[in-house]
């Protein structure tokens, strides 16, 4: 990752002075405070927390604040505080299928077990400016707690459980079936530097956190003919409140230590078969902190697109290159590469500087150029017909 270099001091002293009046900006108004970040600006908290591979909302509402509303430079300082914390452990892997529903909707079944939960959503909005929101004090009414439709099973602990799409078609064998390794202990991207080829977890983890815009676009493409042989379908997005639960060595049992939200998708993708595969629908698969669907459907995309070389098709687009995409969809390094251009460079340009100065003396002693001769005219030609072809 490239970071700030040291420069004048006294200059950077006063960078620093002039950041901070213009972050506060106008100091008759009043001063923005983490609560209102935290319930207002939400789905950016959301992102924050994600990209930046932390959940706490508040730290989030705090990197935005600093960042001055820049999610990108807030995930890097998230990022970055996070690697100053304490491991205490592990926890057990979350059961999305307890999750408190808060959003769950399927494209694929109208009537499904548990129902339909449309939830707090943009999709059904018309995309016009509201100006009332202008008028400060105008606050909605409370509209209390939706009936709920659950299916009628429960687990032991009393939570309400949402059975999953993939049940629905389990029988008919119509779709693969995700088994879990006992034996191999799931890889940990943040522990250890990622090395390809890649296995799933690894692969998952990093998308996880990578940027949602790079992942949207690699989603688009492969929509569009770069990637899909048919058409994929969102089985089903649940967004709630999950449980986590640690096993403390001292007790030997399970114990919930707390909640988070997170956003969920599952998406059906035909195959059409291969070699020793019936054909089936092959599952993509995205999760993401918070209320963060855009992202986890693009996940669930090309979380698809890269199990091509595991199903024996043959890699030909960007969203299916492996390498392509787990180095280039984490924003904090790709905004540090780009970024670090606007640092000191005086040494580098320099030697550009003296090898284009004898560049340009070779090209004006050559006479074939100096001259318009033959050479020139022949190379001049070539080009052309390889770009009119």
């Amino acid at each position: 990752m490239y970071v700030a270099v040291k420069g004048g001091q006294r200059a950077i002293e006063n960078a620093h002075k002039l950041l901070e009046e213009v972050r506060r900006g106008d100091s008759t108004i009043p001063e923005l405070s983490l609560d209102q970040v935290t319930e207002q600006l939400g789905l950016a908290v959301d992102r924050v927390m994600a990209e930046g591979s932390l959940y706490d909302r508040e730290l989030a509402a705090l990197a935005i604040k600093q960042a001055q509303g820049d999610l990108v430079e807030a995930a890097f300082l998230i990022r970055a505080y996070r690697t100053t914390l304490p491991r205490f452990g592990s926890t057990c892997p979350i059961d999305t299928r307890s999750m408190q529903i808060e959003r769950r909707i399927s494209a694929t079944f109208k009537d499904l077990p548990g129902g339909q939960v449309l939830g707090p959503t943009y999709d059904y909005t018309h995309r016009l400016l509201d100006f009332s929101l202008a008028r400060a004090g105008d606050s909605p009414k409370p509209l209390g707690h939706a009936p709920e439709a659950f299916d009628d099973r429960v687990e032991d602990s009393g939570r309400e459980v949402v059975p999953r799409i993939t049940e629905l078609l389990e029988g008919e064998e119509l779709i693969e079936t995700v088994t879990c390794d006992g034996e191999r202990s799931t890889a940990d991207l943040t522990q250890n530097p990622l090395k390809l080829p890649a296995s799933r977890d690894v692969r998952l983890q990093n998308l996880a956190r990578g940027d949602e815009g790079f992942l949207l676009g690699l989603a688009y493409s492969a929509q569009r003919g770069f990637g899909f042989a048919g058409h994929p379908f969102v089985a089903e997005i649940r967004s709630g409140e999950v449980g986590v639960t640690i096993v403390p060595e001292e007790i030997g049992f399970p114990i919930e230590i707390g909640k988070i939200r997170i956003t969920e998708c599952l998406t059906f993708n035909r195959h059409d078969g291969s070699p020793g595969c019936a054909p089936k629908f092959l599952l993509g698969y995205g999760i993401a902190f918070g209320r963060n669907e855009r992202k986890a459907i693009a996940m669930a995309l090309v979380d698809r697109m890269l199990r091509s070389r595991e199903i024996g098709e043959y890699i030909r687009y960007p969203a299916q290159d492996e390498e392509f995409v787990l180095l280039h969809s984490d924003n904090i390094e790709a905004s540090g590469f780009v970024q670090h251009l606007k640092l000191p460079h005086y040494v580098d340009f320099q030697s550009e500087l003296a090898l284009m100065r004898q560049r340009r003396e070779e090209f004006e002693k050559d006479e074939n150029y100096n001259n318009g001769g033959e050479t020139h005219e022949i190379e001049h030609r070539v080009v052309e017909g390889t770009a009119r072809s």
